[in-house]
């Protein structure tokens, strides 16, 4: 088992993998079946991968549900080689789990994100709050703060928008998302989409809602998060519209469009 050092931080493998011990308690399930339960979890950043995942010591893992994977995948993560397919009750969840080559993780094994793959465990905690996608990054912040600033938001030169009690919502690496109250916005000019999304930092953003206009933007450009974890309660039941594709002025100055993890995916258009 890993040692815990007297000062956390991150250590690099000549592999590149980037890990650092943390002191949360992890459980991993399936269904009703426990497959990891780990107080001594270790984050792991790959190569060019912008989230962490978790590996865990083999014996806080129940390695009796994992069996040698029968179609083991190539570049998958960063030099694994062994692969593990997943059978609880019957249920084979293939490449599951895998091992690193690097030394010093060495007694570790990581798992999927079913959430995030399709494949892997189901449901993850850190203590007894369940966490979604990916494990959140220790070295991010995500702050929700209530404003007094003037915000207004146009698609196609209309306005959608407009309130003077935003909460700014600053995430490291994202554009500030400003989360307007639901009565200052032209629900009118929206149609709600059924999508949903999920994100370990907020919670559920159980709705979203697309624009009725002509205008050339993509679906599902504004949501909510109606019951958020509570880190970021302010936002609740307040909708955002991603600034990529919209316009927002701020105080009488007009934003700059950002670029974003999510450009590709918004800027994106069906073949013809």
């Amino acid at each position: 088992m890993i040692e815990h050092p007297t000062a956390q931080s991150v250590r690099t493998t000549p592999e590149g993998l980037l890990w650092e011990p943390s002191d949360r308690w992890v459980r991993g399930r399936t269904g009703d079946v426990t497959v990891v339960d780990s107080r001594h979890p270790v984050l792991v950043w790959e190569p060019g991968v912008p989230v962490p995942l978790y590996a865990f010591p083999r014996e806080e893992v129940r390695e009796d549900l994992l069996r040698p994977a029968k179609n083991p995948p190539t570049g998958a993560h960063t030099g694994a080689e062994i692969f593990y397919d997943l059978v609880v009750h019957g249920d084979l969840r293939e490449n599951a789990a895998w091992t690193f080559p690097a030394a010093d993780l060495a007694g570790l094994i990581a798992f999927e994100w079913f959430r995030r793959t399709g494949r892997g465990l189901d449901h993850w905690y850190e203590e007894e709050e369940e966490i979604f996608v990916h494990p959140r990054d220790p070295h991010k912040r995500v702050d929700a703060l209530p404003s007094s600033r003037h915000v207004r938001v146009e698609i196609d030169g209309t306005v959608v928008a407009d309130t003077r009690r935003p909460v700014l919502l600053f995430e490291t690496g994202l554009p500030t998302r400003y989360y307007l109250p639901r009565e200052d916005v032209r629900l009118d000019l929206l149609t709600a989409t059924g999508h949903t999304s999920v994100c370990p930092y907020k919670g559920t953003a159980a709705e979203y809602w697309s624009w009725r206009g002509r205008a050339e933007v993509p679906p599902n450009l504004v949501w909510s998060y109606p019951d958020p974890l509570p880190a970021v309660a302010a936002i609740k039941g307040h909708l955002a519209f991603y600034n990529e594709v919209v316009d927002i002025t701020v105080d009488g100055a007009r934003l700059d469009r950002p670029t974003s993890v999510f450009t590709p995916h918004l800027t994106a258009r069906p073949p013809a």
